[in-house]
């Protein structure tokens, strides 16, 4: 890669690393020249090959964010690992169903536990790099969003749409609040991508209802997503704080 290098000397958290978007970004910013932090939940071998893949260049740091201290656990060991950690990449997320016809007990158990994981884990890491990037003259924060965070989503997985959708508001309230200490927070938000999660759907509904209301007739391929992320860690773009980066083959107005 020509670009080769444009984030030496970075040392960046990947939450949800182990596998699927998250392992794609971990090589990519390895490529560029970053020190990735592989958060993983359970997969520990995965992410051992993963850190192999790349020639042990990284660190490795297991944390349950489904519980209520694991994303506090995780800053506190990925710091200590680190000692200094100029970005974080909150992509971890779980997708699950729930039906208005379930019962209030697996109704209220499904909303926590998809809030837990992909929105209150978030904005405590986020609190933890805010302190840790205003004390180090900046930093950057990337949420890993989605398509159904702006448009709205399907009738038995409204839970995680609206994680999306409370992602995107707090990547702006960071950027609006914290834009003059030097950091920079923006938001992804992909339609599907060629990941286990989308493999799942495809495998119940085809791939047809998958990509039927996407114009491009295909879903993104992790390494998109990437290299998405790679440019947006790049000191040298200042101005796309606040940004929602739609990557979802023209689908999202549909």
């Amino acid at each position: 890669m020509s670009h080769v290098q444009s984030l030496a000397g970075q040392t960046v958290l990947v939450t949800g690393a182990s596998g699927g978007i998250g392992a794609a970004i971990v090589e990519r910013l390895s490529a560029e020249g970053a020190q990735p932090v592989i958060h993983y939940g359970r997969d520990k071998e995965r992410a051992q090959a993963l850190l192999r893949k790349l020639g042990g260049n990284g660190l490795m740091v297991q944390a349950d964010l489904s519980s209520p201290d694991g994303a506090f656990t995780l800053w506190r060991d990925a710091l200590a690992a680190a000692g200094r950690i100029h970005a974080v990449v909150n992509n971890a997320g779980i997708r699950s169903e729930i039906s208005i016809d379930a019962d209030a007990a697996e109704w209220r158990a499904a909303w926590q536990k998809e809030f837990q994981v992909n929105f209150f884990a978030a904005a405590d890491l986020c609190k933890e790099a805010l302190v840790h990037f205003k004390q180090q003259g900046g930093g950057r924060i990337v949420h890993m969003a989605s398509r159904a965070g702006q448009r709205g989503y399907a009738a038995d997985a409204m839970p995680y749409g609206a994680t999306k959708a409370a992602l995107i508001n707090l990547t702006k309230s960071i950027a609006r609040s914290f834009g003059r200490d030097g950091i920079v927070a923006v938001s992804i938000a992909p339609g599907w991508v060629r990941t286990d999660m989308a493999e799942e759907f495809v495998a119940r509904n085809g791939k047809d209802a998958a990509v039927a209301d996407i114009p491009t007739g295909e879903m993104a391929e992790p390494a998109e997503i990437a290299e998405l992320v790679a440019f947006l860690l790049r000191p040298s773009q200042a101005s796309v704080n606040g940004a929602t980066f739609d990557v979802n083959g023209g689908s999202y107005i549909r």
